[in-house]
Formats: structure tokens, C-alpha cells, sequence
């Protein structure tokens, strides 16, 4: 029998990727994550929508950065970098962290005053980051790292740095893959914006014919791509959806004090503005927003009905789908696809407001317990 060990994406695409040569990859084998279709959301049936999840955050640190991040650090490694540096909401900070671990290098990260998950600060502590928590919102983390770049010998992981994107943009290979074909929508959660930039690139590369141009949303080539797949005949039309209290796609320019539940998401100036919108321009998509209250419902909805759970941010996607499934703005019929960018076990202060309810104490005997499972079947 001949072993067939899956070893991580730049195993898998390294050809498709602009490494420097002979760059060792830094990997805990993430990607690879399973598309996941729904069964058990009652519009999505009554209207013939064929419904999947791509759930991200069966990655190594459960979230999605990782794919930008095995990546990045490999760049930076092969260029001779010694330590990274971000700045984070969260997600990025477990990435890097994990990461630069791996690679035998230091990590800074930048987190907000008391703006962060405790189960993504954790994470990041126990990988052995240098973590400095800032008296500002992670608007003003991005300013400070992009500063220290030139200030220290340092590299920036956030996903200004091209490479980081260039890893993500695998998911769309792997959803082509699955699917045979490009989904008719694609609907993801939007912070920073550089991951539906990111799917968007993926896409485009898998539709290209050589001599076509490549997307202008692209942050390393500019439309000018070296990798023409042509292995699809169709793209998706890209949904971003985000916070209302932190959408400023929705507002036409940056949001100076974003507050959301979804901290993934708190982020009132993207650093992808531009590209996301090209994105969105270049498939025909469009923005929309969720309240908190609305958010938490189709956290639990997922949880509960498909047994599928993740972070509050990552639920958005699902909820514009949703959304659009009943406006009609995604007609009857249509293959949809919904980028789960983070595990629900990384923010559980979220889930906790659920657990005064969910549970009912009775006495430790045998007819207690009978009664009350009785009783819950009705």
C-alpha cells in the first residue's frame, strides 16, 4: 500500500503559487476543509437551493487565516525574516502565532483593549507570541504595524502582504474542485475585505484561458496573472455581508468607532477596500448588513438545525444567503456556497448566553432524569 499523506495547501498548489524558489514550506497542513452541504433549512429545500458551507475553520488554529498564513511565513522565512508582525482582531493573532512557532520565529501581535475573544488571545499565548494590547480599536493596530515595518526587522503578515492572500485564494480551488464547477454565488462574512477578495482572485485563475486578463482585484499581479487555469467556464457572483454596527461598504467609507458582537468583523476601515470592490464589481455582487440580534439567531439556527457550529462573524455569510434566498435576489435553483471563516469553540462568551436556558439541573436519581427526558419529547 502506498501512503498518500495530505501535507498542507502549498503541498498541494505550490505550483500555483509565487513562492521563492526552493522556499521550505512552513505548514500544519491546513486547507483541505470539508464543503459541507445543508439539509435541514426549510427555505433553502422550498426553493430548491442546493446550500453549502465551506467550513474554514477545521483548520489547523480554526479559522481561516491559516491558509494566508503557511504562505506568508514561508516568504518571509525563505527571505531570511526572523520574526512577523500583525495586527488582529483575533483569528490572524492564533494564525501568526502558530506559525512563526513553526517556523522557529518570533511573533508580535497588536490586539485591541479588551476587544478580543479570550479563546484567540489564548491561543496565541500559548503558541509563544510577543502579544501587546493597545489602547485603540485594531484600525489603529493596522497603522502601527504598517509603520514598524520600517522600523524594525520585521515582517508584516496582515493581508496587505500579498502572499497572504495568494494562500487563501485556494479555497475557491478546492470548492471547484468538489463541485466540478464554480458555484453560481458565493456569500462570505467581510472585515478587512481581503477574503472575498481573495476567493474572488481563486476563482478568476481557475476560469482563465491563457492570453485572458486576470482580475484587476488581484494585489500581486493587477490583472497581468501567470496562472491560467482554465479548468471552469463559469465565476461567481460574490455577496459580502458584515456587521451594522461595523459595515462600512454599506455606509461608502470608513467607520471611525465599529462596535459589533462579531468581533472577526470590527473593522471600520478595510484594508482591501479597493480590491473588495472590484470583486464585487467584476462578478455583478453586492453588500448587505446584519444587526447582532440577527447574527446570534443564525449562529444558533446552524448550530442547532445542522449541527455546525462557528464563530458569530462567520454566520453572516449564511444569513445573507438567506436572506437573499427569500428576497428572491438569489433565484430558485441556484448552487450556493457559504465561507464559515472560524470555529464556534474560539468565542464561546457568545454561545454562554444560551446556557442558562438550554440547561435544566434535577436531582441525581434515575426518575428525575426519566421524568425530565419525558417531559423534553413531549
Amino acid at each position: 500500500m502506498e501512503g498518500n499523506r495530505y501535507t498542507g495547501l502549498i503541498g498541494a498548489y505550490g505550483a500555483r503559487l509565487p513562492l521563492k524558489a526552493g522556499a521550505r514550506p512552513i505548514s500544519l497542513g491546513e486547507g483541505n476543509t470539508p464543503l459541507i452541504r445543508l439539509h435541514n433549512l426549510p427555505l433553502a429545500r422550498e426553493r430548491d437551493i442546493e446550500l453549502y458551507v465551506k467550513y474554514e475553520g477545521l483548520n489547523p488554529t480554526a479559522s481561516f487565516k491559516d491558509r494566508g498564513m503557511t504562505v506568508a511565513v514561508t516568504q518571509a522565512v525563505a527571505e531570511g525574516s526572523e520574526a512577523i508582525i500583525c495586527a488582529s482582531t483575533g483569528n490572524t493573532s492564533a494564525s501568526a502565532a502558530a506559525y512563526a512557532a513553526r517556523a522557529g520565529i518570533k511573533a508580535f501581535v497588536l490586539i485591541p483593549d479588551g476587544k478580543i475573544a479570550m479563546g484567540k488571545l489564548a491561543q496565541a499565548i500559548m503558541h509563544g507570541a510577543e502579544v501587546l494590547q493597545i489602547r485603540g480599536n485594531f484600525d489603529d493596530g493596522m497603522r502601527i504595524v504598517k509603520e514598524m515595518v520600517d522600523q524594525a526587522p520585521v515582517s508584516l503578515v496582515n493581508s496587505v502582504n500579498p502572499f497572504r492572500l495568494q494562500g487563501q485564494k485556494t479555497a475557491a480551488f478546492e470548492i471547484c474542485e468538489a463541485l466540478g464547477k464554480a458555484p453560481d454565488y458565493h456569500c462570505l462574512p467581510v472585515g478587512n475585505a481581503g477574503n472575498i477578495t481573495a476567493y474572488w482572485m481563486g476563482y478568476s485563475e481557475m476560469a482563465l484561458a491563457p492570453g485572458h486578463p486576470g482580475t484587476r482585484a488581484c494585489s500581486f499581479c493587477g490583472g497581468d496573472c501567470a496562472f491560467h487555469e482554465n479548468l471552469v467556464r463559469n465565476r461567481p457572483t460574490m455577496l459580502g455581508y458584515q456587521a451594522s454596527g461595523s459595515a462600512p461598504f454599506l455606509r461608502g467609507g470608513p467607520v471611525s468607532h465599529p462596535e459589533t458582537l462579531a468581533t472577526a468583523i470590527r473593522i471600520g476601515a478595510p484594508q482591501s477596500w479597493e480590491y473588495a470592490r472590484t470583486a464585487s464589481s467584476e462578478s455583478g455582487g453586492w453588500f448587505d448588513e446584519f444587526t447582532d440580534e440577527a447574527i446570534l439567531d443564525a449562529q444558533f439556527q446552524l448550530a442547532s438545525h445542522e449541527g455546525i457550529f462557528c464563530e458569530p462573524a462567520s454566520i453572516v455569510s449564511l444569513a445573507g444567503a438567506m436572506r437573499d434566498i427569500e428576497k428572491g435576489n438569489i433565484p430558485p435553483g441556484s448552487q450556493v456556497v457559504c465561507t464559515l471563516t472560524g470555529h464556534g469553540l474560539k468565542d464561546t462568551d457568545v454561545a454562554q448566553r444560551h446556557a442558562e436556558a438550554a440547561v435544566t439541573t434535577v436531582d441525581a436519581d434515575g426518575s428525575a432524569v426519566r421524568e425530565a427526558i419525558l417531559g423534553k419529547m413531549g
